[in-house]
């Protein structure tokens, strides 16, 4: 029999390892958007870069960070921002590259800075391509938090591997639905800030 309280410990741990992830990989993918869209040279390296790590499979991927970091809570953010980064530096890009050139001649126009054109023009146009690639790096990272188990960063992850090894139903169903639930509930709340930040005239 699996408690409340044991289940509530690894959702905790659980939140923690996918937010924390999530943000990290945010907070690099974007800026290293920005700065493809600047330079045709530097975003070919990049998304090649970010294409052959996103070739690698999540369980090669936990696999090799045994030996290069250990094993634990860190080595499992690793892990995860590793597969998380792509589809948000690509989603990115995509959409800071599509912006209508129209909108783009006329800020510059009007005299706009660069940084006013990427605040006010590329990145609010952005945010349908943005956030797609976001609420798909959520999902990654949920689901590969439960395979970093395997190399210590506890969560949810860890009571549905010791259900498996032990053959407990119970234990591996205490792991899963709210790994399960938490993906669902992230992806509506991410498809809220979506609608709530996108420029009415792009919203569908």
């Amino acid at each position: 029999m699996v408690t409340l309280e044991t289940i509530a410990d690894a959702t905790f741990q659980h939140i923690i390892l996918v937010y924390m992830t999530l943000i990290a990989s945010i907070v690099v993918s974007i800026p290293l958007a920005f700065v493809s869209v600047e330079s045709e040279r530097l975003a070919n390296w990049i998304m090649k870069t970010a294409n052959l790590l996103q070739a690698v499979p999540s369980f090669a991927v936990v696999a090799i960070v045994v030996p290069l970091i250990g094993i634990g809570f860190t080595p499992a953010l690793i892990a995860i921002i590793v597969r998380a980064l792509l589809p948000i530096i690509k989603n990115t890009y995509i959409g800071l590259l599509n912006i209508d050139p129209s909108l783009i001649d006329y800020a510059h126009g009007i005299g706009m800075t660069r940084w006013q054109i990427n605040r006010y023009i590329r990145l609010p146009n952005s945010y349908p391509a943005i956030f797609a690639g976001i609420r798909f790096s959520a999902l990654l990272a949920n689901s590969i938090a439960v395979l970093t188990a395997l190399i210590g960063s506890g969560g949810l992850g860890e009571l549905v591997f010791e259900g498996l090894v032990s053959f407990n139903t119970d234990r591996i169903l205490a792991g899963a639905i709210p790994a399960i639930l938490l993906a669902l509930a992230s992806d509506s709340l991410l498809a809220m800030l979506e609608k709530k930040l996108t420029p009415i005239n792009l919203r569908e």
